[in-house]
């Protein structure tokens, strides 16, 4: 469903903002389902066609699930996903227009991942993120790979990324590592910065203990779709937020709404909770003096927030209410602003 090569936007008015002069947005929103989940369904849903599956599963905090049917949609196949039961209204909508089976769970992703993982040895299903997880996860390269491709084959000095199971993260870096070995950029020196949600930042926390080991966390965040408490891959992410120069950074619910709202004012683009992480934790890093000035840096925005609306619906403000009158207008607009509305001299 012509995925990926995703727009690759100088963001000027943010860097300003941040001062950051070298700032870059890789906008995922502009997937066809609104999120980078499409790269790796994309490769997941080929497989499973290749090997002869029918049906087509996974385990979701949303995105992945929107993905996994558009994409079983478009192969003809069967599609049946495993979602938390307090998930956002716009990603269930978003999987079941598609015809997809919703299977809506009580417990967190965690519970849901653990019982896709038992039905994955019960049922002929490609589960995208359990049974085909290893040709899933290399679809998040291809991020890696269009971005070296639009700076001019070369890599950034500074990547920031959100981190739920710590895939992604992890899978731009070594993307950005092939390239270097196949000489197709110079040798590969990026530092790798990973955002979570405080409220679920198991990888974060290890970090910033000098801590190889990740503990489990209960999520408490809105954002629903970084909310995994046991992340698969949080011990590979651990060892390149190792490296000099990369950092992990965690972020709170007020800091989400806020980076959204960032984003959006600046730069025209309404991110999806995962978004108001990376714009948050960018400005927290910036802030430290952890992200130059004079770096390039690219933040890499995974969702779309037309998703994710009640997260930021309680900090919006209203829509002026009046009659359809001149005067109605100006009086409201005056009450707004607390100064007089209209032309000079009225």
């Amino acid at each position: 469903i012509e995925a990926g090569f995703t727009p690759l936007l100088k963001a000027e008015r943010l860097g300003e903002e941040l001062g950051l002069r070298h700032l870059y947005l890789k906008n995922d929103c502009a997937n066809p389902t609104w999120s980078f989940k499409d790269r790796v369904v994309t490769v997941a849903a080929t497989k499973a066609r290749e090997f002869g599956f029918q049906t087509l599963a996974c385990a979701s905090t949303g995105n992945l699930a929107n993905s996994v049917a558009a994409h079983a949609a478009r192969a003809g196949l069967e599609a049946i996903v495993f979602i938390p039961s307090n998930l956002e209204q716009g990603k269930i909508i978003g999987s079941a227009v598609y015809g997809a089976t919703l299977v809506a769970v009580d417990g967190s992703y965690d519970d849901v991942n653990r019982l896709c993982s038992e039905l994955a040895g019960k049922y002929p299903w490609a589960f995208v993120n359990v049974n085909m997880r290893p040709y899933y996860a290399e679809g998040s390269k291809t991020l890696a790979f269009e971005v070296a491709e639009q700076l001019g084959w070369r890599a950034p000095d500074h990547c920031i990324v959100p981190m739920a199971s710590g895939s992604l993260y992890v899978k731009i870096w070594k993307g950005l590592q092939e390239l270097a070995t196949l000489g197709l950029i110079d040798a590969m020196h990026t530092k790798m910065s990973g955002a979570q949600a405080a409220g679920c930042s198991p990888i974060v926390t290890a970090w910033e203990a000098g801590s190889p080991n990740i503990r489990p966390v209960r999520p408490n965040t809105i954002a629903k779709s970084l909310a995994i408490g046991n992340p698969a891959d949080g011990y590979y992410a651990l060892q390149i937020l190792a490296e000099e120069g990369s950092y992990g950074v965690a972020v709170d619910d007020e800091e989400i709404v806020a980076g959204i709202q960032l984003l959006a004012r600046t730069e025209g683009i309404f991110a999806e909770t995962a978004g108001g992480v990376v714009v948050a934790g960018l400005k927290r890093l910036a802030e430290a003096g952890r992200a130059g000035r004079d770096e390039l840096v690219v933040a890499f925005i995974t969702g779309a927030g037309l998703k994710t609306q009640e997260a930021v619906m309680g900090a919006l403000r209203p829509p002026l209410h009046i009659e359809p009158a001149i005067a109605s207008f100006e009086r409201a607009m005056g009450e707004r602003s607390g100064a007089a509305v209209g032309p000079a001299g009225a």
